[in-house]
């Protein structure tokens, strides 16, 4: 599933397409994905003005002129593919219609953004821009990991008394928003911190360390497009390059990139969910 990288870098694409522009015509060619559609969602958003695209947590938020604001949520496989503009030096013309392609926004000045999901496990829904964030799939969502809210001091508050392992502290998006078993891993790697060890464990100065940390290989993975394993592609269709970036994720048996470490990396499933990271010298 897309992280908050990813997700960012789709926003981030899309911006020159579809911030400031009206939606001319829509095209909804299913009646649901992971959940049903909007009721007269083509109507609703036919002639809107996006007057702010923004992301919370794993969500792309498209705020609207007519007072509403779309929700999309890219979902396991989900793709948002800007053609008929220009992105960066390239030329995107439209393709034609593929199997996955469910919903298609046809944008003032010539985009088409295409909403594209193979496992339709993605989402998208309306809501009033003034109640968005009382709306059930983000009224649980904690801070931002790149915002002022989340801070050494609210981490260490938020852990202390946890039993659960660390990792799965860090991926409970009521804690902080947007983080991922990707990124997560990569965290802890860098932090030198146990994936096992109990959250509620871990000293304060050594929860302290983590902030930074996150942010850090966050705005890395941002900067580099997010990370293309599967089925990620950009809005221009192009593939993220942090993968090449790796530490330990998905590098299980590879000397670990420690200087003098000398360990490997391993492979253990937390919570049916594959960890990777090194034995020697996270603790």
């Amino acid at each position: 599933m897309p992280e908050l990288p990813e997700v960012e870098t789709v926003r981030r694409g899309l911006l020159p397409a579809m911030e400031g522009r009206i939606i001319e015509r829509v095209e909804v060619r299913r009646r649901d994905l992971r959940f049903p559609f909007p009721d007269r969602m083509a109507e609703r958003l036919t002639g809107a003005r996006v007057v702010g695209l923004r992301r919370r947590s794993k969500y792309i938020l498209a705020d609207l002129s007519t007072g509403e604001t779309l929700l999309v949520h890219l979902g396991m496989s989900g793709r948002m593919l800007v053609s008929g503009t220009i992105l960066g030096d390239f030329h995107h013309d439209h393709p034609a219609p593929a199997k996955h392609d469910h919903v298609v926004l046809d944008m003032e000045g010539g985009a088409r953004v295409t909403f594209n999901d193979a496992r339709r496990f993605g989402a998208m829904d309306l809501m009033s821009t003034d109640r968005a964030e009382d709306h059930w799939l983000l009224r649980d969502i904690g801070p931002e990991p790149l915002g002022n809210a989340f801070d050494g001091a609210y981490l260490a508050r938020r852990l202390s008394g946890r039993m659960t392992p660390v990792k799965a502290a860090l991926l409970d998006q009521k804690l902080v928003a947007g983080l991922g078993n990707i990124y997560v891993c990569e965290v802890l790697h860098r932090a030198g911190i146990d994936p096992r060890r109990r959250a509620g464990r871990i000293a304060p100065s050594r929860v302290a360390t983590l902030v930074p940390l996150i942010r850090t290989v966050l705005a890395e993975a941002i900067e580099a497009g997010g990370s293309s394993l599967r089925d990620y592609r950009q809005a221009d269709g192009e593939l993220g390059y942090f993968q090449h970036a790796f530490r330990v994720y998905d590098r299980e048996g590879e000397p670990c990139p420690t200087p003098g470490c000398g360990g490997r990396v391993a492979r253990i499933v937390q919570s049916g969910r594959s960890t990777f990271f090194c034995p020697r010298c996270q603790r």
